[in-house]
């Protein structure tokens, strides 16, 4: 109710009492009886409370003048809905116990989140964050929006700045925190990769005695984080002293991993669905976190092996000129760029080429970007810049990549991939065939 709602973040409720199911912080995707909250960011969201009691929302925060129907006045709408958030995470107590996985590092984090989720729904019914829906306002709408009889919760929290995944954390209480892998991603906002190891370290400080530190035995930076808390520690990858190991690795004509792997709790067998030998990474962090939950082994890495990832995400998809597209184009930074780089090196066709937009919140932009340029010429990959000028070659405009895009044939194979904020996920748009 938002009696209750008001009551659990300290709010003020105004107007009638009203039934809620759910929480949405856009109006667009409002549905019946949900609570809408507006967020300030690169748009005041006080602007769509109208919108969003059209589309059906029971009520609403808001940290100015109530607009009529039921409100619930904050001072800080997202403050509000983290408080919340941890407010519906108690609530489902009960259900999870030791069951709520929150996933961290610089590149990985929702393909390993999707994995797990895969993993533990073999057994288990249990609940994902959509997306990447993982700051101070996706995280608590993640679980607000969970259903009651959940028995799992997986979780991914990112990193723009100290402090932040500590305050996820805080909401969450997760039992299993898991680390990727760190590197120079968002740099610009915490100086280094030092800085980035610390905030990412967060996570595993957080963690109740109780609980276990899921860590990736290839990065050192990763493995300087098993003292950071009293949780125990079960670690990954193809480091012989990785508890978790990737052995007898091969990639087929698809750029997809085909492995065995060892684990405490027998061995298995791994064929993904996804290419990129980084995604077999990423499912060892999956298969440690099924042991830890007693899950069958074979049978979590039979459900990894089927599971398809979030859209944008090393998608391998076919244009309608016949050229293959392997779309990544969601976000990057210089650890995901090498490795998707390295993953269209498997590929045999008539030409190599990576649409690359910027890579944002580098602390050395232009370094960063010229060593990728430099990898491009030692994979003997095209680079084509889409409107930036770091990668050293002539850029070129979004409608000009799209036009050269158009021009491709039969045996090209293109990469697409840069932050968020180059919009590559547009690139491509109308110009698929299907989906190998």
């Amino acid at each position: 109710m938002a009696s209750d709602v008001a009551q659990a973040i300290s709010g003020e409720l105004i107007g009638s009492n009203a039934h809620l199911d759910g929480v949405s912080f856009d109006s667009r995707t409002i549905k019946p009886g949900q609570l809408f909250v507006p967020i300030v960011d690169q748009r005041d969201g006080h602007d769509f409370i109208a919108d969003a009691l059209s589309r059906g929302a029971g009520a609403y925060l808001t940290s100015r003048a109530p607009q009529g129907r039921t409100a619930i006045t904050v001072t800080d709408t997202v403050t509000g809905l983290l408080k919340l958030g941890a407010w519906g995470r108690t609530r489902l107590d009960p259900q999870l116990q030791n069951r709520v996985v929150a996933i961290t590092g610089s590149v990985g984090k929702t393909s390993t989140k999707d994995l797990i989720a895969s993993a533990l729904a073999t057994v288990l019914r249990t609940h994902a964050n959509d997306q990447s829906f993982n700051n101070d306002f996706g995280l608590p709408t993640t679980i607000l929006n969970a259903p009651d009889d959940i028995e799992a919760l997986v979780v991914e929290m990112g990193m723009r700045g100290f402090g932040e995944i500590a305050r996820l954390c805080e909401v969450a209480r997760p039992h299993i925190g898991v680390v990727t892998v760190v590197s120079n991603a968002h740099t610009q906002r915490v100086g280094s990769i030092n800085g980035v190891t610390r905030a990412k370290r967060e996570l595993i400080e957080s963690l109740p005695a109780g609980g276990c530190a899921v860590l990736n035995a290839d990065d050192s930076n990763v493995l300087s984080m098993r003292d950071a808390s009293k949780a125990a520690v079960l670690t990954f990858g193809e480091s012989s002293s990785a508890e978790v190991r990737m052995v007898d690795c091969e990639i087929d004509q698809q750029g997809r991993a085909i492995a065995m792997v060892k684990t405490p709790w027998g061995d298995a067998k791994l064929s993904m669905n996804v290419p990129g030998k980084h995604m077999a990474h990423n499912a060892l962090a999956a298969l440690c976190v099924a042991g830890i939950l007693h899950i069958d082994i074979s049978q979590a890495a039979e459900a990894i092996s089927k599971s398809n990832i979030s859209p944008f995400r090393m998608q391998i998809r076919k244009l309608k000129n016949g050229a293959v597209v392997i779309d990544d184009s969601y976000n990057a930074n210089p650890a995901s760029m090498r490795a998707a780089f390295e993953t269209l090196s498997t590929f045999s066709g008539a030409r190599r080429i990576a649409f690359c937009g910027l890579m944002a919140e580098l602390a050395e932009p232009s370094e960063d970007h010229l060593a990728i340029s430099l990898l491009a010429k030692q994979k003997q990959i095209e680079l084509v810049a889409v409107e930036t000028n770091l990668y050293g070659v002539r850029p070129i405009s979004f409608s000009q990549a799209r036009q050269v895009l158009e021009e491709l044939g039969d045996g090209d194979l293109v990469l697409v991939k840069g932050s968020k904020v180059a919009g590559l996920v547009r690139l491509c748009e109308g110009l698929y065939r299907d989906e190998l």
